[in-house]
């Protein structure tokens, strides 16, 4: 149907406590009997919402109708400042620069004022308030259309200075993809001062090819001498149609640069076109082993991804050195849409241990072991893979008849009244409610600089509290520069649960299992009702107008237009009515429903029309866009996980993958010891 909103992380389970981390959260002890989890979130103490008043204030300020005595009346908002750099922002083109210099000094380096800066900076280049500019410019800034405009400002008001040259220089020299528009002027007056010799635009033109951008190649090369830009020109032209003359240039490392990267995006397009020029070029040139290897790479990677007829000949013409994790795991699939399963099974073997070691492919070398024979190996993996609470791992134990693994944390709050106090998280959560995602997102991140990790955590919980459930997801786990893989564990914030009673009378209605309409709100939205995607899709279930319109009239609904659809109980409503249509439509297999609602049903049928004699594992593995393939295991997974929330036990996945909801239900255990 759709592109989802959100890119999400799939679960991985660690198989021990990291030995350096501290224990920073308890472990639950696994249910002995169906006994669905205590809610972390129960008794948190509620940040105070945004006002209807400020809401309007807010509405008026982006129109630019919130004069300065209406603003006073807010002063002793939270919001204050942001309502006021609201109010401001219609107004920079011709605000006084007294108005902008007051508001930068009283802001500062606060998250209101960093954002205001960089908008009274663009606005004072445009406005060409040179002086103003350099009064309000700080060092840190990094954004290469600020420093262009600080440039000027250096150039208008000291055109000696040769500190802003060296410092243009080295952006322009170094960019492998064209500036801002800010720097066109820089660069003019570095060609001016002749400091863009051939030496530097060879230089510029050599980061450039990495980036495969041939207009700009001929850009740069107009200020070379004729034969140099010639030669660039050549270069250029092979970007955009390889043919054989490129095994005429000049034998250098540089003709041997361009001829590998052009190989290579021509093997995106038409890998046999690229398979038939590569010999002739790579001798002429005298290619090394790598550059042949990552053309030869490419052309296989391509032609696995489309499962074309050559695909196994060319994966098995690329040289070990050249394979990556991605070119591993396509030959895994490419030989399990042949039925190959010795292939399938050599490829995984072929893979690097910390690759082959994941819970996927564990999964999928036990399935061709038995598959070829070899049922005392297959068990050993289904072991090892079923260790892991994740779409694999929850397979696995299925085929041994384990229970699932799943060692729960419960977050240990610290002190979360003062914390709902803090100004930062106060304002953090309030531009949340108001739909301000963006500075809503910067107050979080500056706020989160300053805590410790149990402080984080209890902020996460804080937010779910207070509606913003996304932190969930992108306030865990990953945190800065740090990956913290036991805070996976903590189920109960990853995997929020709102409109519970909704989710469950849906459900019903349409003869679904309401884990896995949870398991697509997680998926789709994370529960946030006013998400919106690139696509339009809208709301918690992430529907296009148009889809609800359609099943709005078919279940005799009333649907007042695409705004309705961020109504959670009309939304979970269509969404679940979709959901069984779809599940009707592909004969009760959800594995394909799910497809189906994340792709559309035109490349599920060409997957099915392809492969739809596989197994179900076996055809979601061979899915073509990893957006969906990974988006089916996903929504399986987490269906599990939302069964464990709602009942504290969980349908098999394997009977969830073919629709059965007669089968024993699975208990959960914990393995780490």
């Amino acid at each position: 149907m759709h592109k989802p909103a959100l890119l999400l992380a799939l679960l991985v389970l660690p198989l021990a406590p990291a030995a350096a981390q501290p224990a920073p959260v308890r472990a639950v002890p696994a249910a002995t009997a169906p006994t669905p989890p205590p809610d972390p979130l129960a008794g948190l103490p509620p940040v105070p919402a945004p006002s209807p008043a400020l809401r309007a204030a807010f509405a008026r300020a982006d129109a630019g109708q919130l004069d300065d005595t209406a603003l006073a009346a807010f002063a002793n908002e939270p919001l204050a400042a942001w309502l006021e750099y609201a109010a401001l922002r219609p107004r920079l083109a011709s605000l006084p620069l007294a108005r902008g210099a007051a508001f930068l000094a009283r802001q500062g380096d606060s998250v209101v004022g960093r954002r205001f800066r960089a908008d009274w900076l663009a606005t004072l280049g445009q406005r060409r308030e040179w002086a103003a500019l350099l009064a309000a410019w700080d060092p840190a800034i990094t954004d290469p259309a600020l420093r262009c405009l600080a440039w000027q400002a250096r150039l208008a008001t000291a055109p000696d200075d040769t500190v802003w040259q060296a410092e243009a220089l080295a952006l322009w020299r170094d960019a492998g993809r064209p500036l801002p528009a800010s720097c066109d002027p820089v660069a003019a007056e570095l060609e001016r001062r002749g400091r863009l010799d051939p030496a530097v635009r060879w230089q510029r033109i050599d980061a450039v090819v990495a980036a495969q951008q041939p207009a700009l190649i001929r850009a740069i090369a107009r200020g070379l001498p004729a034969d140099e830009a010639a030669l660039a020109g050549r270069y250029a032209a092979f970007f955009d149609a390889p043919d054989a003359s490129a095994a005429q240039w000049p034998k250098t490392a540089r003709s041997r640069q361009v001829a590998s990267a052009g190989l290579r995006k021509l093997a995106r397009a038409n890998p046999g076109a690229a398979e038939a020029l590569l010999p002739a070029i790579a001798d002429a040139l005298a290619l090394d082993a790598d550059q042949r290897g990552q053309v030869l790479a490419q052309i296989a990677l391509q032609s696995a991804a489309a499962f074309a007829p050559e695909a196994a000949a060319r994966l098995a013409r690329v040289p070990a050195s050249a394979y990556d994790a991605n070119l591993h795991e396509w030959r895994v699939r490419e030989a399990l849409a042949r039925a190959d399963w010795a292939a399938a099974l050599a490829a995984i073997r072929a893979m690097p241990e910390a690759q082959r070691s994941d819970s996927r492919w564990r999964y999928f070398a036990a399935r061709l072991s038995e598959l070829t024979g070899d049922p005392a190996a297959a068990r050993t993996l289904y072991a090892q893979a079923a260790r892991s609470a994740d779409f694999h791992g929850f397979l696995a134990a299925d085929r041994l008849d384990l229970p699932y693994a799943l060692c729960p944390l419960a977050p240990e709050l610290r002190n979360p009244q003062a914390l709902a106090r803090d100004p930062a998280l106060v304002r953090a959560l309030q531009l949340s409610a108001l739909g301000r995602r963006e500075p809503a997102q910067r107050e979080w991140n500056a706020l989160l600089a300053r805590l410790d990790d149990a402080q984080r955590r209890t902020a996460v919980a804080l937010a779910q509290a207070n509606g913003w459930f996304d932190r969930g997801v992108f306030g865990l786990v990953n945190v800065g520069e740090r990956r913290l893989p036991e805070e996976l564990r903590l189920y109960t914030l990853r995997f929020p649960l709102h409109h519970a009673d909704t989710i469950r009378r849906e459900a019903e209605r349409n003869r679904l299992d309401p884990a896995w309409v949870a398991a697509e709100i997680r998926a789709e939205s994370i529960f946030d009702p006013n998400a919106r995607s690139s696509a339009d899709a809208r709301g918690l279930m992430q529907l296009l107008p148009g889809t609800g319109a359609a099943v709005a009239r078919q279940r005799g609904l009333t649907f007042a237009g695409s705004e309705a659809l961020y109504d959670p109980d009309l939304n979970i409503a269509l969404g679940s009515a979709y959901l069984r249509q779809l599940l009707d439509r592909y004969d009760g297999l959800p594995y394909r429903a799910i497809a189906a609602y994340n792709a559309g049903p035109a490349p599920v049928a060409r997957w099915l029309a392809a492969r739809g004699q596989l197994d179900p594992d076996f055809w979601i593995e061979t899915i073509g866009y990893r957006e969906t393939r990974d988006y089916v295991a996903r929504v399986l997974a987490f269906s599990v996980l939302y069964d464990w929330r709602l009942r504290g036990d969980a349908r098999r996945l394997s009977d969830r993958l073919r629709g059965r909801e007669d089968g024993p239900r699975k208990t959960f255990t914990c393995t780490i010891q």
